[in-house]
């Protein structure tokens, strides 16, 4: 029986050159893993910065996430799982037995195409599984491991819409190109607050010339 998990993100989205601030939507997908999760949360990077979620902030001196687990783990790796789309294995309730400690995400699952950044984690030799063939935001990979790990729900178990059709009203919507996990009450997709009313205003941001 485990007493937790630790969720680790390795944040490797770009930062916006100008202001050095992550993007809005990192920033809702972020604060909704960090109120969703009873477990330890940590985003690991060095020149990152938030005002929403500063107790989940984890600033090591090196930012290098091999010497830091390293050096949380006595130079083990395997007590990692890095969520890696390539991987062979796909995740289990299994691997919520104690096994592992750490779910380590890459931070950069939304990417559309997909850039395969998680290749930069994965050459280190950490112990990997994969969620599926359908690409995930980062806040809908971190709650389906929750589910599978701490809920012990198999992955085909739970339920999803893959690139649901976000409509706004009657002549606005757009189609987002992941999976999300299924909101139980309303049956939408589960968004992160506030989600819906950024991709509108991003919507009606394209239209302005």
């Amino acid at each position: 029986m485990t007493e937790g998990f630790t969720y680790v993100i390795e944040h490797m989205e770009d930062d916006d050159e100008v202001s050095k601030t992550v993007p809005p939507w990192v920033d809702l997908e972020y604060a909704r893993i960090s109120c969703s999760t009873c477990e330890p949360l940590q985003v690991l990077d060095l020149a990152y910065t938030s005002r929403i979620y500063p107790k989940h902030l984890h600033k090591p001196s090196n930012p290098r996430i091999l010497e830091i687990i390293k050096q949380e783990f006595h130079g083990s790796l395997g007590k990692v799982c890095l969520l890696d789309p390539k991987a062979e294995k796909e995740l289990s309730p299994e691997d919520g037995d104690g096994r592992f400690q750490w779910f380590l995400f890459g931070g950069i699952l939304g990417d559309d195409p997909p850039r395969d950044r998680t290749s930069e984690l994965r050459v280190l030799g950490i112990p990997s599984r994969h969620l599926g063939s359908v690409q995930m935001t980062t806040d809908t990979a971190l709650g389906v491991t929750k589910r599978v790990v701490h809920d012990k729900v198999p992955l085909d178990k739970i339920e999803y819409i893959d690139f649901p059709n976000i409509t706004f009203n009657r002549k606005e919507s757009v189609e987002m190109p992941f999976r999300y996990m299924v909101e139980e009450s309303t049956r939408e997709p589960l968004l992160p607050p506030g989600m819906r009313k950024l991709l509108h205003e991003d919507l009606n941001k394209s239209f302005d010339f």
